[in-house]
């Protein structure tokens, strides 16, 4: 029988070259998204020019320069049957060691070639889901019953869902929001994976001097959405991906499983690299596990239940967050004048945390007038003064201290205060702005216990 080669190729972009020995050629296609898994979708493939027979043992490098430069491995070959071979149609039954099954190529109106998988999906095949919301944990104390639970880190940045196909990458934030062009210098883990078939969870973070997250640092890389722009921040801020949990692998949800065998999948990805990384998870005891982050410079531990499944859009206590200070979300619903070099720009930020059962009423929980940079308060002034209203959004009677010369506004931004304790009134002590939180929306914001 007539052999076929499917050879996966980093060149420019990744894509995979499928090519059948053919009249003492190979006639190949370049498949960007590899071979369909699912024949109710069909997958791109250019025509390109036959190749001869040597080519179907090749591996390694094509030289800068030269036409298809880069690196080709085989990822699968063997021998196949002609079912049917037309000038507009080609069908065939490849017998690979990866791939047993039939395949037609087919040309559509506009001359362009597809290809499409005529067998059925393997029992319990599932394909990629479009939109899992990510599972949140709750704030608490450590849990007293260490052998029940592993212990991660907890990574100071924004939560990201990855979607990967076809050797291509798609990031959701925690509102379900593209933020794929943002992030240029993670695109390659897309390729890493090549033709798997992944969801995964983890955090972004933006690494300072120090080599530890930096959240400010990450503000300026949070709001951007011109690609070009990103790309240009990509080597003043890096940034790089915390994976923590595998969602959906090869064609099957893994919601359902444990924690613990969740784990042992994404472990199995071995994924490593210059942006994004696998940390480990720790047995415990969890106090040794949270003394390590603090001296590390961590915010804190994240302890999840080993026996535990993954609950989609669910702040679950099977997964508790312990930090080892105090941080707080919070609406901003004000602006009040600074003084001196700030007189006309904001010199604080009235916030609250939204009523229960009335998120557009805000309960007060103090006035944020430290840890602005100037580029903080240019944004944020330009943006609240959108946002202006004639009555305050509070729920509460504010003082005249606490509400002299402010201009209210409508509670739609959401940031992150770092604080040192609550008062009996409910106000935060010191309060020091971290920065915007657009991955959240106000409705989310809860008092931290």
């Amino acid at each position: 029988m007539p052999r076929f080669v499917i050879q996966e190729h980093h060149a420019r972009s990744l894509h995979w070259d499928f090519r059948l020995e053919r009249d003492g050629v190979l006639v190949s296609w370049a498949i960007p998204k590899g071979l369909p898994f699912d024949r109710g979708v069909n997958h791109l493939a250019v025509h390109v020019e036959d190749h001869p027979l040597e080519y179907a043992s090749f591996t390694g490098e094509i030289p800068k320069g030269e036409y298809g430069a880069g690196t080709v491995t085989i990822w699968d070959h063997g021998t196949y049957e002609t079912l049917e071979w037309t000038g507009r149609k080609v069908e065939v039954h490849l017998h690979g060691e990866r791939v047993d099954g039939r395949f037609a190529l087919f040309q559509t109106r506009d001359a362009q070639w597809m290809i499409h998988k005529m067998d059925p999906a393997p029992a319990g095949w599932e394909p990629l889901p479009s939109l899992i919301r990510p599972m949140l944990a709750v704030a608490g104390a450590l849990p007293v019953d260490d052998e029940a639970w592993a212990f991660e880190f907890k990574w100071d940045g924004v939560r990201a869902l990855v979607y990967v196909e076809g050797g291509r990458i798609r990031i959701l934030s925690r509102n379900d929001r593209d933020v794929t062009s943002g992030y240029p210098e993670l695109r390659a883990l897309g390729a890493v994976l090549g033709t798997r078939q992944v969801v995964l969870d983890g955090e972004i973070v933006a690494l300072g001097a120090s080599g530890r997250p930096d959240f400010q640092a990450l503000q300026a890389r949070m709001h951007v959405t011109d690609a070009a722009r990103a790309r240009r921040l990509v080597g003043e801020v890096p940034v790089a991906l915390m994976l923590f949990d595998v969602l959906h692998l090869d064609g099957r949800s893994t919601l359902h499983l444990p924690y613990d065998e969740r784990r042992r999948l994404l472990e199995s990805l071995a994924l490593q690299g210059p942006n994004w990384a696998t940390p480990a998870a720790h047995e415990g005891p969890g106090r040794a596990v949270l003394a390590a982050a603090a001296s590390g410079g961590l915010e804190g531990v994240v302890a999840k239940r080993r026996d535990a499944p993954y609950r989609p859009g669910r702040r679950d206590p099977s997964w508790v967050k312990v930090r080892n200070e105090r941080v707080q979300e919070v609406v901003v619903g004000g602006w009040a004048l600074g003084k001196g070099s700030r007189a006309s720009g904001i010199g604080a930020l009235l916030v609250g945390i939204p009523t229960p059962g009335r998120p557009s009423r805000l309960q007060f929980v103090g006035r944020v007038g430290t840890g602005f940079t100037e580029a903080d308060l240019a944004w944020l002034k330009a943006r609240l003064e959108r946002l202006r209203r004639a009555t305050s959004p509070f729920a509460d009677v504010l003082s005249s201290a606490e509400s002299a010369g402010v201009t209210w506004v409508s509670p739609r931004l959401v940031g992150e205060v770092r604080f040192t304790e609550w008062t009996r009134t409910g106000r935060m002590r010191h309060p020091t702005w971290r920065g915007l939180r657009n991955d959240k929306a106000p409705g989310e914001v809860v008092r931290e216990s």
